[in-house]
């Protein structure tokens, strides 16, 4: 290969939806805020000493107060350092998108349709787009699956499972 020639990393171009500096600035941020409401929020419970030891809020405040001085700290070396380099580019994304738009629709599913007929539809529908499996095979498994979780939660362990329409039409 001719050392003048670009490599295949330099050919393509990169189609970066986030850079290192912005999740790093990002992540800092939200954890700045939530330390923020933590010493906000044990400050009013109480964070000092009484006569009697520590009050309720006497370590969260102060691990609220870490958490805030380590916030700042990775916010001022992100920009210190300005890395540009990708940290989340399209492809990688998309691949995320896959597992993560599926699993909004099973949370949102769990609440209307209960466990298990949430379950059934998720499986089913991650080895359809996924492992491309026969319908039968897709069936099979996730129907199978839910009736031996049924079996195992709600019969053996006695551990009841949020339900929903179909359970209540089957009388569980």
């Amino acid at each position: 290969m001719n050392s003048s020639e670009p490599s295949a990393e330099e050919r393509i171009p990169s189609r970066t939806l986030l850079t290192v500096r912005s999740a790093e600035i990002g992540v800092a941020v939200i954890l700045a805020v939530l330390s923020l409401s933590t010493i906000w929020s044990n400050y009013e419970l109480g964070a000092g000493w009484s006569g009697y030891g520590p009050e309720p809020g006497y370590f969260p405040f102060r691990l609220g107060i870490v958490v805030l001085i380590a916030s700042l700290v990775v916010i001022y070396h992100a920009i210190r350092d300005n890395d540009r380099s990708a940290f989340l580019e399209v492809e990688q994304a998309k691949m995320v998108a896959v597992i993560l738009v599926p699993l909004i629709f099973f949370f949102v599913g769990v609440v209307y349709l209960g466990m298990y007929v949430a379950s059934t539809i998720f499986i089913a529908a991650l080895m359809f787009f996924l492992g491309k499996f026969a319908w039968w095979m897709r069936a099979l498994l996730s129907a199978g699956l839910m009736l031996a979780f049924l079996s195992i939660f709600e019969i053996q362990f006695k551990v009841r499972l949020p339900k929903g329409p179909l359970e209540a039409w089957l009388g569980y």
